[in-house]
This record gives C-alpha cells, structure tokens and sequence, in this order.
C-alpha cells in the first residue's frame, strides 16, 4: 500500500493521499474494524493526506442511530480524528441524478424480475446467464419507470434498476447487477424522502468519487467486485459531469470528484472468537452475553471494557502486518500486545483475589505503618505510594499450602516466606471451620527483617502479596476469559453451533481486596495488580466507595501451557 502511493506521489496522480473509513451503522464495531481503521486513517496521515468517516447508510431498515454514536465514539478512542464527517445518505440526490445518466447512455435499464427470477437468470459459475426479458426497454420507457420508482408508485420488490452489462461475463458480479431498489422504509437522515435506495456497490463507489478519494483501502471480499467499482465510476464519470454534483454545491460541499484506486487487503481475524455481525447479534439478543460491551465480546466497546487500550491495539496491527491472504490469527498476538503496552504503561498495585486472613501474632493489635512502594519498578517516573500494612493482612488462598507440592515456594504451616516489602513470616497455625476450610492462619513476623533492619535481606526463597484488612477495600473482581473453548467455533465441529462451544468459565465474579490506592483509581484505569495480572477500573460499574475491576489479561498465556506466576 505505502509502495502505490508513493508511486502515485510520485508520477503527479495525486497531491496527497485521501482515504475513508465507511462503516455500516448496521452493528457495533469489533476488532477486524481496528486494522480498517488503522489502515485508513495511518495511511493517510503517513503521506500528509486526510481521511473521512463515512457511514454508509444505503439499508435503513437495519441501521440505527445508537451505532452510528458508538462507532464515533470507538474511532477517537483509537486515537484518530477525521476531516469530514459524511453519510451516503448526503448523496443520494446525485446517486438517483447519476442513475438517470446511466439510462440515458443506455448503461441501465428498469427491470421487472423478481428476486428469485434475478437469480434463475444468473447463471452459475460455470454457466452464463440469460438476459432479462426486459433489458432492451427503450430509454424512455426506463426514464419513466425510474421516475415513478423515485416518485414511490411501486411496491417494494416490484422493480429494480439493473446496470447492463454482460451477463456472460465470468465475474458474476458484472452480470447486470441491481443498481436501485424499491423500499418503502424511513431512513434516519432523509425520512420518508426517498422509496428508492441505492446498491452498496453503487453508492459505495460514486461516494468515493465524490469525495476525492484516490485510495479505496477495502477488504478481500471486495476484490471480485472492483471491476464493477470501477464500472460504475467510470460510467458516471463524475469528473466530466458537473451537473450531477449541482445538489451537492447548492448545500456548500466542496466538488472534489476524482477516480478513486481501490486496493484490497486481508481481514483480521481472531480464533476463540466470532466476528459475524449476525452472530454477534445472537449472542446478545439471546442473553449469553451482557450487551455489545461485555468485555468478552470482540466489539471495540467489548474490550475497551475489558481494558484494552488504544496503543495496544495499534501495535496489534503493526504487527501483524497487511497481506493478501486470509488467516484465522492466535489471538494471543492481541493478548500479547496488550501485555506489552500494560506491562510499560500500568501502574501497579496489590490485590488478593482469592482472601484468606493472615494474623501477625507477635505484632500488637493497634499496630499499623505505612510503607512506601514504587508505582513501577522499571520507571522512576510513575513515583511512589504509600501501601498500610498492619497486623491482620489478605494473602492469596493459593499462597498458602498445608501439604505443599513438590517446588512449593510460598507459605505452609512452619514454613516461611517474605511478604512483599514488609518482612518474612513464619506460619504457626490453622484455623478451620466446622467443614475444614481454613478461615484464618496464624504467623510470626521477623521483626529484624523488617524494611531497614538487619535481616532485611535474609534470603528466602519466596515472596507473597498482601493487603492490610483494616485498610483493604472490598472489591468486585471480574475474572474473565476467552469467550469460546475451542480456536474456531465456526468449524471445529460442523454438526455443531458455535454457540455449543461457548466458555461456562467466561467469567468469574469474586470479592477480592485492593489497597486503597487502587480502590481511588478513576474509571478506565488500569493496573498490573502484583503477581496477578493486568485489571482495569469497570467503565460504567466501578466506584472508589464500591470498587469494580475487570481483569484485562494474564501475567502470561496460560491457554498455552504456560502457568501463571
């Protein structure tokens, strides 16, 4: 991509690129939509050109207003802003103009198959089609019937306006393919103005033109209709026909038409989850998820939630690149991403996940200090907090072990260990309730190896996290996990739904404890809690009174055999 446009650069066919990010507002955004975005919007910055956002609201039976906010939204969280904000729906008044000019050239005629007959009509890959009885309509027999679709005599399906082409061509694409059809709908910008809508191939390609783009970056599966993108523009030839942009200069937008390149590229897409719109619709509508910004699902709201951050996936894309070929990528590639920009980016702090109480015996009941410790260990510049630390603390449940396994380096009864920055204790006894569960452990606290002492730095060989229970703030902890159990729910087992496959262990709510430091934390802030992985402050649900973390990823890949720290 950057080698075609420096070559367009260079040979005088353009001054500076002009790219477009053109969703549907059919749905939310997810994560294949931050390599478009990212390509779109990168590219042109790159060579000092612009880009625009532009909703192609071409079907309004399925498009609706809360999308087109979130898909705003999700495109300045990444990190990007564009140069002019516009909808397909501004054009329509040139498409139906251009559409006249295709009938007048005799590119275009009105036709009265229905859906089903159109596509008997088709032909096969291996077969060529048949003409429509109606293609040799003269041109004002077309005119009229055009100008009483627009004027809403029809019923929806009755015609639609087809491009003539060559319906023996081996591209079934360019086998006179639907330019406009009839439907009765109100659309969210132009109403009740419009009986008629225009094709996506259609609009798509005269609003690239319209607007000056010289780069059309777009996915494979647009590949097989570029003949028909460039049919389209060339036809209409914009460019040589002012008159069509006449509705467009009476409103004060600029003319910028010009012949737009389109280049295609591969999509992004992830194992262990779904990217399918419908699907994703699925899971909501049918209550398996908790709307389009549970933090499982792949939405950009999803992940965002989950505490995903724009830079981490921005490095996502550069790093996996643009090519040609479709893949099915590890998602621990996003996974990965995420971990490297937290692991520079997040503060840290302590939490217990999993508590259980560990009383210092010989230390006072009153007794209570405030330790200072590094916001982060590899950078200075994140400064320093003080963490309380008194005589009844939260460990990890897991931190302890009454018949420790082989290579068990933390606490167990008569054992000791070092508590992160406080000192060694020694384990003295159990207490269990009435069903053996432990409910407390009893220990020793090394007073000469307190922080400054002599035996400060003793050797041993574990060390565990903590929080003071007189200043630990309860938390809601989310623990959550890859949605799907298997890599490609789609296919694994094809007698299967995708649905079959989906995580019981998604998630996990636990009541955990956090320092205050972490419990203060504003919204969106995320934290590498110590020795237990990368957590975000909820979006909507966290507050410092009632703190609500989710867990954005693992220390390490534990899907790959690796353990946790």
């Amino acid at each position: 991509m950057r080698a075609i446009v420096r070559d367009d650069l260079a040979s005088g066919r353009i001054a500076a690129p002009k790219t477009r990010f053109p969703p549907e507002p059919n749905g939310y955004l997810h994560i294949g939509h931050a390599k478009a975005i990212c390509l779109d919007f990168g590219i042109a910055g790159e060579f000092g050109g612009s880009c625009n956002l532009r909703f192609d609201d071409t079907n309004p039976a399925r498009e609706d207003p809360e999308y087109v906010a979130a898909i705003r939204d999700d495109v300045r969280w990444l990190g990007f802003q564009w140069q002019s904000l516009r909808h397909a729906s501004d054009y329509f008044e040139v498409f139906y103009l251009a559409a006249e000019k295709l009938v007048r050239q005799g590119d275009a005629f009105v036709c009265d198959l229905s859906a089903d007959e159109v596509r008997a009509y088709r032909g096969t890959l291996t077969e060529p089609g048949r003409n429509s009885p109606f293609r040799d309509r003269s041109v004002e027999e077309n005119l009229d019937l055009l100008r009483r679709m627009r004027a809403g005599e029809f019923a929806d399906g009755a015609r639609t306006l087809r491009a003539k082409i060559d319906m023996g061509a081996g591209n079934i694409n360019l086998r006179d393919p639907a330019l406009y059809r009839i439907k009765h709908v109100e659309h969210q910008n132009t109403g009740n103005a419009w009986p008629i809508y225009p094709m996506y191939d259609f609009a798509h390609s005269l609003s690239d033109a319209i607007e000056g783009i010289t780069h059309s970056l777009c996915t494979l599966e647009f590949e097989d209709h570029r003949p028909l993108y460039d049919w389209c523009v060339d036809k209409v030839d914009l460019a040589h026909a002012p008159e069509l942009l006449a509705p467009l200069l009476a409103r004060g937008l600029p003319n910028e038409a010009g012949k737009p390149r389109q280049i295609e590229f591969s999509r992004l897409n992830f194992n262990y989850t779904v990217m399918s719109k419908r699907k994703l619709l699925a899971l909501v509508n049918d209550g398996l998820v908790d709307g389009w910004n549970d933090p499982r699902m792949p939405t950009l709201q999803g992940i965002r939630r989950r505490g995903y951050t724009p830079s981490a996936l921005r490095l996502m894309v550069d790093r996996v690149g643009v090519s040609k070929q479709n893949s099915l990528l590890d998602i621990s590639i996003l996974e990965g991403a995420l971990r490297d920009d937290l692991d520079a980016a997040a503060p840290r702090r302590m939490a217990v996940v999993d508590p259980v109480k560990l009383v210092l015996t010989n230390v006072p009941d009153d007794f209570e200090e405030a330790l200072t410790f590094s916001n982060h260990p590899k950078d200075e510049g994140f400064g320093q907090r003080e963490v309380p630390f008194a005589r009844e603390l939260w460990i990890e449940r897991d931190d302890f072990a009454e018949v420790p396994p082989k290579g068990f380096k933390r606490l167990t009864t008569g054992g000791e260990v070092r508590l992160r920055g406080a000192g060694i204790v020694r384990c003295d006894a159990v207490v269990k309730d009435d069903a053996g569960r432990i409910v407390e452990l009893q220990g020793t606290l090394d007073l000469d190896s307190r922080p400054g002492m002599e035996g400060a730095n003793r050797k041993i060989k574990g060390t565990i996290h903590w929080v003071s229970a007189r200043h630990g703030v309860a938390a809601d902890i989310r623990l959550y996990d890859r949605l799907f159990t298997v890599p490609d729910p789609d296919s694994d087992e094809p007698r299967k739904s995708y649905v079959d496959f989906l995580n019981p262990d998604s998630i996990r709510v636990v009541r955990g404890y956090v320092e205050p430091a972490a419990a203060q934390a504003a919204a969106e802030q995320a934290f590498q809690f110590e020795r237990v992985g990368y957590f975000v402050a909820d979006r909507y649900d966290h507050r410092p009174d009632a703190p609500v973390f989710n867990r954005s990823v693992t220390l390490r890949d534990t899907w790959s055999g690796g353990a946790q720290p």
